[in-house]
């Protein structure tokens, strides 16, 4: 199901992510969503489609931004 806003984001996103990230993730995640909704476009027919849609919003999140190993906040990079 796609997320309408930030506030609709898996709580794993919401608290640890700054408020552009999770723009960024839920972008991601609703277009992926719509992209391998059908399973010939995803590489691995095991994974759903959101599960696939989350591995595309966390690498989209990881293209701009870093988590700080030392207090494991996500800061852009």
């Amino acid at each position: 199901m796609p997320y309408k806003s930030n506030t609709d984001l898996p709580d794993k996103v919401k608290e640890h992510l700054p408020a552009h990230a999770q723009d960024i993730y839920r972008e991601a995640f609703n277009h992926a969503l719509k992209e391998y909704k059908n399973p010939d476009n995803r590489k691995s027919k095991s994974d759903s489609a959101e599960e696939v849609a989350h591995k595309v919003a966390w690498a989209a999140v990881k293209l701009k931004f870093k988590k700080d190993e030392k207090s494991g906040n996500w800061k852009l990079k």
